[in-house]
């Protein structure tokens, strides 16, 4: 092949590969832009990571949502651990959850951790004082996952300096209780949540507990669609941590953290989440960065059909 010949053809695989790209780039947007104009309504949990408040998911409604987390522990590499969210209101009383798991350390690898699968169950059909909620979730997933989306018994450092390549081979597969109580108390969110957790092998039930105040920096919504207005962010704080187990329950040689958190929620529905966490033991991690970005599709069975109909019949 002459030297002429061959370049023509390099300069048409370049092309090709080019426009593979642009198409590649532009059906993500196409996606990205038609996920983000289905209709959406603003999610309930606030500015929380941790606790949860008695607010369910509007039936019908589907919430997907990132959490992730970032940290430096002593003696440990960097990591990032993301839990990605998908939960749907199957009642009034009923909301059910998804979570797949995944992490990469520093210096080590990326890898998928697992899954868990919840539900809660609200108690009492109208608003009290105290809103009861019953929570159960099955966790399937390894001992390297560092999502940290609860602490229970005595989880620690040793848990997120463990090398993958060793903390990957601890299966986890547990059961998982909560008593969920939550109260609005003139625009405040107060939410208090006493954890409970067994391995189904023979291994000693964990506690831990979850506490969390929340309040929107404004009560009385203005009257027109802004982006930054006072009550579309809110700002609360989270205390959390470890209680033993049922053979030595207590404080003793356990993790404890204090997270201030902040939440904006967008005029689509769209609403992020910073909270940085303070270590407040010996045995915690001195600090934890989670972010995390929420969205919620209002009537979502609806709104796909509406969504493949229009670009069917356009056809």
């Amino acid at each position: 092949m002459s030297p002429a010949n061959h370049l023509k053809r390099r300069c048409l695989l370049i092309q090709k590969q080019g426009i593979r790209a642009g198409t590649v780039r532009r059906s993500a947007w196409i996606i990205a832009g038609a996920f983000l104009l289905l209709p959406g309504s603003r999610a309930g949990e606030g500015p929380f990571f941790i606790t949860y408040t008695h607010q369910m998911e509007e039936p019908g409604n589907l919430e997907i949502a990132t959490k992730s987390l970032t940290g430096k522990p002593d003696g440990g590499n960097r990591f990032l651990g993301a839990a990605t969210e998908f939960e749907y209101g199957v009642k009034a009383w009923w909301t059910t959850e998804l979570y797949v798991d995944g992490q990469a350390t520093g210096g080590e690898s990326a890898l998928f951790t697992g899954y868990r699968w919840e539900n809660r169950f609200r108690v009492l059909p109208r608003e009290h004082w105290i809103n009861p909620v019953l929570y159960v979730e099955f966790e399937n997933i390894n001992g390297a996952d560092k999502s940290l989306l609860e602490v229970v018994g005595h989880d620690g450092l040793d848990d997120l300096t463990t090398a993958n390549s060793e903390a990957r081979r601890e299966k986890q597969r547990e059961i998982e209780a909560k008593l969920i109580l939550s109260s609005y108390v003139k625009g405040w969110t107060i939410a208090e949540n006493f954890i409970a957790e067994k391995n189904i092998r023979h291994e000693p039930y964990e506690f831990g507990y979850a506490v969390g105040v929340s309040r929107p920096l404004a009560l009385v919504a203005t009257p027109d669609r802004c982006t930054f207005c006072r009550e579309n962010f809110q700002v609360g704080v989270e205390v959390y941590g470890g209680l033993g187990t049922h053979a030595g329950f207590g404080l003793h040689d356990t993790s404890h953290y204090v997270a201030p958190t902040l939440g904006w929620t967008l005029a689509n529905g769209a609403m992020f989440g910073v909270s940085p966490g303070f270590g407040l033991t010996g045995t915690s991690a001195r600090f934890l960065l989670r972010f995390g970005v929420s969205y919620e599709i209002a009537q979502c069975g609806r709104a796909t059909r509406r969504l493949f109909g229009n670009s069917g019949g356009s056809q």
